[in-house]
């Protein structure tokens, strides 16, 4: 992994690489070495010598000048420390006066070069300036040794700490922006897996309902065709009937607009809920429906909901319940709507095992999600499904909605 603090294209891979106080460390050099350079004339006499130092100086000002202008790219960054440091070296021992610039060079040797390299600069810099203090000084003075050493192992010992400090954070900032990437990614499947279900759930109580609808309004127009003719092209032609309209349910669903019931603004939930109840009696089923309280207009997808668990439920009593009745009750409740379907079919073992037993067995067939699809549906704007049922003893759905303000609902159907 590479972090900011070693970026190997920028050239600059030191461990005060991220500070931004390059200009600052280019002001101190430059004052420091005027300073030094007025000191030193004030202190010797006017000769070659003096000439040479003083154009050293400059020299070395004029380069320090340039660092602005020196790519920062490959090894230009530490080709022009390394002249700097020569410079300094030679203009140091000749003139300890300079020992000071050591300094600002020393931090800029630790912002471009990489660790090690910069510890062994730091280390010829601290003994240059340790040679130029015993030319000044040449008796015997352990502060002498001491103080640039000390100096020099505390300023690359805290700069080293601070480094791994930095790395450390940099590889936990770098794993955290994974980790958030890996996390949208998996939102974005798991969004991709729900509306997968969700429309697998909305085909199969239009298409497929539809589609066994017509099945059996066909079957029915078969077995009576010589013997009630008349009956037998009335159920040809709600057979036709129900093909158009789910053909205008697929493409509805495709639009993810709500059910064909609830086109209008002036269609009531219960109004649609009587049409849904309508068309699923057929055959040998009678269904009824019955009304509770003032039920207004509600939010979209919870009538939505409503109306496609009507046609649903409806759809498996006529598929499997061999049922002759059914009622579908809608009741109105503070907050909240309460949908009972109730028929007088041959009922199943809703114990939880036997219900799971069966949704497997479903699904390894290939078939239709069941009762399993309806609570989802249910589940996903808030609510929740009650089966009632046993072997001979028909079965009973019970669904509430919760609904914000009954009667007063805006934006709904």
């Amino acid at each position: 992994m590479t972090s900011a603090l070693d970026a190997p294209e920028t050239g600059v891979r030191g461990i005060l690489a991220p500070v931004r106080f390059a200009r600052m460390l280019q002001v101190v050099l430059l004052v420091l070495l005027a300073v030094c350079a007025v000191r030193y004339v004030l202190r010797h006499e006017w000769d070659a010598t003096a000439a040479m130092i003083l154009g050293g100086a400059v020299v070395l000002a004029v380069i320090a000048m340039m660092q602005g202008i020196v790519p920062r790219h490959g090894a230009w960054p530490a080709a022009w420390t390394l002249i700097v440091c020569v410079l300094w070296v030679g203009l140091t021992l000749t003139a300890p006066s300079f020992a000071w610039c050591a300094v600002p060079l020393a931090f800029q040797v630790l912002q471009i070069l990489p660790f090690w390299p910069a510890s062994a600069v730091v280390s010829v810099m601290t003994a240059v300036v340790i040679a130029a203090e015993l030319r000044l000084n040449p008796e015997l003075d352990p502060t002498i040794f001491a103080g640039p050493v000390g100096i020099a192992v505390a300023t690359v010992v805290a700069y080293r700490a601070l480094d791994r400090e930095a790395t450390a954070r940099q590889r936990l900032v770098d794993e955290l922006t994974e980790a958030q990437a890996e996390l949208v990614a998996a939102e974005h499947r798991a969004g991709g897996l729900a509306e997968r279900a969700r429309l697998s759930r909305e085909i199969h109580d239009s298409v497929g309902q539809n589609l066994t609808s017509i099945n059996l309004l066909l079957q029915a127009a078969e077995q009576g065709w010589e013997r009630r003719p008349d009956a037998a092209r009335d159920q040809v032609r709600t057979a036709a009937d129900s093909a158009r309209a789910g053909l205008d349910e697929v493409r509805r669903v495709v639009r993810d607009l709500a059910p064909a019931e609830l086109d209008g603004t002036a269609a009531s939930l219960s109004a649609a809920v009587q049409r849904a109840v309508t068309d699923a009696a057929q055959g040998d089923l009678t269904v009824d429906f019955r009304s509770h309280g003032e039920i207004g207009r509600v939010p979209l997808p919870v009538a939505s909901a409503v109306i496609r668990t009507v046609r649903g439920a409806l759809a498996n009593v006529a598929e499997h319940a061999r049922a002759t009745r059914a009622v579908v009750s809608l009741t109105a409740q503070p907050g909240e709507l309460r949908l009972d379907i109730r028929d007088d079919g041959v009922g199943f073992d809703a114990r939880p095992a036997a219900r799971r037993q069966a949704a497997a067995h479903r699904r390894a067939q290939g078939r239709g999600y069941g009762l399993d699809g309806i609570a989802e549906r249910i589940a996903a704007v808030g609510g929740h499904l009650d089966v009632e049922s046993a072997p001979g003893e028909g079965t009973t759905l019970s669904a509430v909605f919760p609904v914000a303000a009954t009667g007063t609902g805006r934006g709904g159907a």
